[in-house]
């Protein structure tokens, strides 16, 4: 029975605890394609010693060519009695199982295995292939050894086995030369399988700088366990934060060739010690990383630039309110949106369908006639009744601001009709251009207005306890209390649950709500909140009765959906799609 193969995890292991089987084939000169090995030749090493070593010849079952025989010495009389490829390779895939695969010029002797293995029916197990030439190319510079060729480093480093194209000799050859180029990457701060492996893949234009090497040790106490990483500079400031499902794996990869952002890794060289808070799980570990970006504002994160900003649609407040873009998320506003950019464009969006003013003028509850102004154009054309020239009253001036209310609290939709009526309208005229625009302006206006009312209804929940799968049998479990994360833990598989959600619950910190349509939550920890709850199998173990609004943005999801797909050309017809289902949203 064959020993399993190395797992990803196994790949983090010391380098002395590595077993390594160095292989040598060699072979007619033809193709991988059919059976064209005559002879191996592999050595086992491990923590420096040799534990093994399989040599034999093959019969190809076609006669060597003469240049192949002057340069192996390996005539068609020599391999005639030698065992076939399907008897030799089980031997040889039973010596390499369960170590790491090595050899000069890797990919063409692993090349021919793996279709050994194809044409005669054997599992090719896939190990970890190392490639002594490329990790030489890395280790080495040109200055010092112009070539990687194996006789040219066994010549560098003064092997005692020089190679002579047998492939015993060449493996034995190949041993030596690893364990001198083992030597040197020590000084590298390369330690383990995994690092070694990714050195030997570096390319020169991606190779990591000498400093990137020399900062490897900042992992060293880093643990293997989910949660929130700070790399601190000079003067303990945090330069940049993160999240990761395992720490310790994450910060490593800041050292080697997979890092390749420029100002992270200045990041990394004038990184003086990575700090570590181990989470429960990736929900706390998330909200955490939010929190800390929004406490040290890090130099290098890019989130950093305005962290927790958000813009917000909201009404005036004064006799005639109109609609304003403004950075707070005060009662009855919509939002949150990412950018002042995007505010504006649902502010222009609800203007075509909530018949609010659009002057900016502050017109006051009572103005003399003679200080009134004339009627605007917008007047003429029916879409303002003119409260500035006197010609409404605020009671008739009410409903219009009742039907904003009513669209962003999900009340009723009846703007969302209009605005899709629309765009059959121009769609029936051929003006397919314009129906498209303001179809995909709908479409936006419908995510801002779903995702406010999503955040608005958990914001307002008092309390909830959810509890998500693992995948290892055990549960993730989280207290969320007005869209904020009060406390995380995790019921181990064989552990019952319930207990510990009520020690999480007894423990959790007390959130009061604060003001606005969020409660007082940050939008993007609400948002990364609600997406664990709703998604991921997790399961609402305490809460108060949660829905969102039967007439709210929620029913016009599959309307958006099918809106965003119909992107084909300018001239695709753009007809109203079925009218929405009115139905609310229960959470249980």
């Amino acid at each position: 029975m064959t020993a399993p193969q190395l797992s990803f995890d196994e790949l983090g292991t010391p380098l002395r605890e590595v077993t390594f089987v160095v292989l040598d084939l060699e072979t007619t000169g033809g193709s991988h394609q059919r059976d064209a090995i005559t002879e191996v030749g592999a050595v086992k090493v491990r923590g420096g010693e040799r534990i093994g070593e399989l040599a034999t010849l093959v019969d190809p079952g076609t006669g060597i060519p003469p240049n192949v025989v002057a340069l192996t010495g390996i005539t068609t009389a020599m391999v005639a009695r030698a065992p076939r490829l399907p008897t030799v390779l089980p031997s040889v895939l039973e010596f390499l199982s369960g170590s790491v695969f090595v050899a000069h010029n890797a990919p063409f002797d692993a090349g021919f295995l793996r279709s050994a293995c194809e044409r005669h029916g054997q599992v090719w197990p896939r190990p970890p292939v190392l490639c002594t030439a490329r990790l030489a190319r890395a280790v080495l510079p040109r200055t010092e050894c112009r070539s990687v060729a194996l006789g040219a480093l066994a010549r560098h480093f003064g092997t005692s086995t020089q190679p002579n194209h047998r492939a015993l000799s060449d493996a034995r050859a190949t041993v030596e030369v690893l364990h001198h180029l083992l030597e040197r990457i020590g000084n590298l701060g390369v330690q383990s399988l995994e690092e070694l492996l990714a050195l030997s893949r570096e390319s020169s234009a991606h190779r990591p700088t000498q400093r990137q090497r020399q900062q490897r040790h900042l992992a060293a106490a880093v643990p293997s366990a989910p949660g929130v990483y700070l790399f601190r500079g000079p003067k303990d400031e945090v330069l940049y934060v993160g999240t990761s499902g395992d720490l310790r794996r994450r910060v490593r990869s800041y050292f080697t060739a997979g890092e390749r952002r420029r100002r992270v890794r200045d990041m990394v060289a004038l990184a003086e010690r990575v700090d570590a808070i181990v989470c429960a799980h990736a929900l706390e570990a998330g909200v955490r990383e939010l929190r800390l970006l929004s406490a040290h504002k890090p130099k290098y994160n890019r989130r950093s630039r305005n962290p927790g900003r958000t813009w917000w649609v909201a009404p005036t407040a004064e006799a005639f309110p109109r609609l304003s873009v403004v950075g707070s998320g005060r009662e009855g506003a919509l939002g949150p949106f990412a950018s002042q950019r995007a505010a504006s464009a649902a502010l222009d969006t609800l203007l075509d369908a909530v018949p609010l003013r659009r002057c900016t003028q502050r017109i006051p509850l009572r103005a003399p006639a003679a200080g009134r102004p004339a009627p605007c154009m917008l007047h003429e054309l029916g879409r303002c009744a003119a409260p500035c020239a006197g010609l409404q009253s605020p009671e008739e001036y009410a409903p219009a601001v009742a039907t904003w209310v009513s669209l962003v609290d999900g009340a009723a939709d009846a703007p969302l009709h209009a605005l899709a009526g629309e765009v059959d309208r121009l769609a029936a005229r051929e003006r397919f251009e314009e129906a498209a625009g303001d179809r995909d302006r709908l479409v936006s206006l419908i995510g801002a207005l779903d995702r406010r009312q999503q955040l608005a209804a958990l914001t307002a929940q008092p309390e909830l306890v959810g509890a998500r799968p693992d995948g290892r049998g055990g549960w993730e479990l989280a207290v969320v209390r007005y869209g904020r994360l009060a406390a995380a833990d995790v019921a181990r598989r064989g552990v019952r649950p319930m207990p510990v959600v009520e020690a999480l619950r007894e423990s959790a910190q007390t959130i009061l709500p604060g003001d606005g349509p969020l409660h007082g939550a940050p939008p993007e920890e609400a948002r990364l909140i609600y997406r664990w709850l709703t998604t991921g199998g997790t399961r609402l173990v305490h809460c108060a009765p949660w829905s969102e609004p039967a007439l709210g943005a929620g029913r016009w999801r599959a309307w958006a959906e099918k809106a965003r797909q119909n992107t084909e050309s300018a001239r695709t017809t753009v007809h109203a799609l079925t009218d929405p289902e009115p139905a609310s949203r229960h959470f249980r």
